[in-house]
């Protein structure tokens, strides 16, 4: 699993002028399975994604496409993880051979 950190480059009026392409590419890749969850940094200085992928190269391949990024108007930072327990509602995203926590409120 990873965890991507957008961090903006330019005032935040360019960084919204290009949002709905931004949006665009995180909804393409939430249709793809790749992306999970997705939001601003607050205070807002950049974005989080959060992203499954066979490899941190093809995350890497993946963020080279996005609009900000492709625009010069942010950098981003890959973050990746293994997990060793998580939310039943991520199982099938979990690294195999972790353990949901049990009694969890909303378990699925």
């Amino acid at each position: 699993m990873f965890v991507v950190l957008l961090t903006y480059l330019r005032p935040l009026p360019e960084i919204d002028r290009s949002m709905r392409a931004h949006v665009t590419f995180l909804e393409q890749n939430y249709r793809k399975g790749l992306f999970l969850a997705s939001g601003r940094q607050v205070p807002r200085r950049g974005g989080v994604i959060l992203a499954v992928a066979p490899s941190r190269e093809a995350v890497e391949a993946l963020m080279q496409d996005d609009p900000f990024v492709r625009q010069g108007l942010a950098s981003f930072e890959i973050v990746e993880f293994r997990t060793s327990l998580h939310h039943p509602a991520l199982s099938r995203f979990a690294d195999l051979g972790t353990r949901a926590v049990r009694g969890v409120e909303n378990d699925p």
